[in-house]
């Protein structure tokens, strides 16, 4: 299999920085039914973690934050990349966007110990609609 990449979009949302505090979350949206395609956090200050939040329908999670009073900002987008893993198999994508001149501000992957990987990598918001042609999404 080679590659599938999606455009998928992303929501943001801040949490107070202490044990419990992303189960709290992700425990919510289950509860509220929100599958989760992709997620991270990430250290924001002293006290706080910024949670980055792919939802596999948008909707679901915008609906989940209402009810539970979190407060989101996004969506924005990026593109989730799942794979077989082997060697270089992020060279092509990455050589894609280089060509195009798109540059690639972040990126985070992982394999799954069964031979795939994901990887999610993230483009300037003006690059996005060109990234996507340029890798055929």
């Amino acid at each position: 299999m080679g590659a599938t990449i999606r455009s998928v979009e992303y929501y943001l949302t801040t949490v107070h920085d202490r044990p419990g505090g992303a189960y709290e979350l992700l425990s919510s949206l289950a509860t509220e039914e929100v599958n989760l395609l992709a997620f991270s956090a990430v250290p924001i200050g002293p006290e706080n973690t910024q949670l980055i939040l792919f939802p596999q329908r948008p909707q679901t999670l915008v609906r989940a934050a209402g009810k539970t009073g979190m407060v989101l900002t996004g969506p924005q987008h990026a593109f989730l990349i799942q794979g077989d893993d082997r060697l270089g198999a992020l060279v092509d994508i990455h050589r894609k966007l280089c060509d195009a001149r798109i540059n690639i501000y972040a990126s985070s992957g992982v394999t799954d110990g069964k031979g795939g990987y994901g990887y999610v990598i993230y483009v300037r918001g003006d690059d996005h609609e060109q990234a996507k042609r340029v890798l055929d999404v």
